[in-house]
């Protein structure tokens, strides 16, 4: 099949067992990884930036050759300037300048403009705080209202959430055969998390929050101790996993080694919970997770600076 553009390639990854992982460790249940950095802008964000790009344009709130503005880790980003490249729409992306330096350079290549963003006072590179989202937001803000652009706004927009209740959990019930019992997923936005727990939730799913376990962390993309998502709001969540950014680290280069699966930092976050899960309050069942990026953006970090 030939598709029209790139466009219609985000959507329908696969969905893999770890089972070299389960053999390496011991746990009692399987885990199923969602392989969305495999999307043409390696995130599982392609999702959400098509379906807020189509749904504007669609409702006319987004109007031809229109710019476009977001605040991003990277990732958002990325999914935008493929969208609105091939759409022709201009593309700025704002980004703390905390976050890995190839974000930047990939959203460049990809035609958008970058615009980084100082870190607030006493923050360190590579761990972007609510303090520093605070301050992208700021600037985002007044780019908007500067250049007339659209905010593709991925913790508001209903688009976020539709894209992965409408695709990355029904995918996931078809691929599994329904035979999943939980799902987590590191909180950034929420839109992932919020989507798939409003699909399956009401299937019997176990649905939970996998959260960094301090303020200070280097798991980039979220974590940034918002006590409020609007896509969180009214979803039932089994509760919440908290995981250190070395356990993150661990499961990332675990996942790569033994899977051959080269996600990024939150990947590990993931698969970190789900297996603290197996091991405690759903041992024995079928946990689900998202590979939410690729290892590449995180090759000047400490992620795979020492293995």
């Amino acid at each position: 099949m030939i598709l029209t553009s790139v466009i219609d390639a985000m959507e329908a990854t696969p969905l893999v067992e770890l089972s070299r992982i389960r053999d390496e460790i011991g746990y009692d249940g399987r885990i199923l990884a969602k392989l969305d950095y495999l999307l043409p802008g390696f995130s599982k964000k392609d999702r959400a930036a098509r379906y807020t790009i189509e749904a504007a344009r669609a409702s006319g709130v987004l109007a031809a050759g229109q710019t476009v503005v977001e605040l991003t880790s990277g990732n958002m980003g990325t999914g935008l300037a493929i969208v609105c490249g091939v759409l022709g729409h201009p593309f700025v992306a704002v980004m703390s300048e905390g976050n890995s330096p190839e974000r930047a350079r990939m959203m460049r290549a990809l035609g958008a403009e970058v615009v980084l963003v100082r870190q607030a006072s006493g923050a360190r590179a590579g761990e972007v705080s609510g303090a520093d989202l605070a301050l992208v937001e700021e600037a985002a803000q007044t780019l908007t209202r500067e250049r007339g652009a659209f905010r593709a706004d991925q913790f508001r927009m209903p688009a976020n959430t539709a894209a992965h209740q409408t695709g990355t959990a029904p995918e996931i019930w078809q691929q599994s055969g329904g035979s999943i019992t939980a799902f987590c997923d590191f909180v950034g936005s929420g839109g992932t998390l919020g989507g798939c727990a409003r699909y399956f939730a009401p299937k019997g799913v176990h649905c939970y929050a996998v959260e960094p376990d301090q303020a200070q962390h280097p798991i980039q993309g979220g974590g940034y101790s918002m006590s409020e998502l609007t896509h969180l709001k009214d979803v039932d969540l089994a509760g919440t996993e908290t995981v250190s950014g070395n356990e993150a680290r661990k499961a990332a280069r675990l996942l790569a080694r033994r899977e051959g699966v080269f996600g990024g930092y939150s990947a590990g976050a993931n698969l970190a919970a789900a297996i603290h899960l197996l091991q405690t309050r759903e041992q024995g069942g079928t946990i689900a997770i998202v590979i939410c990026d690729s290892g590449l953006k995180y090759l000047s970090t400490d992620l795979w600076g020492t293995t």
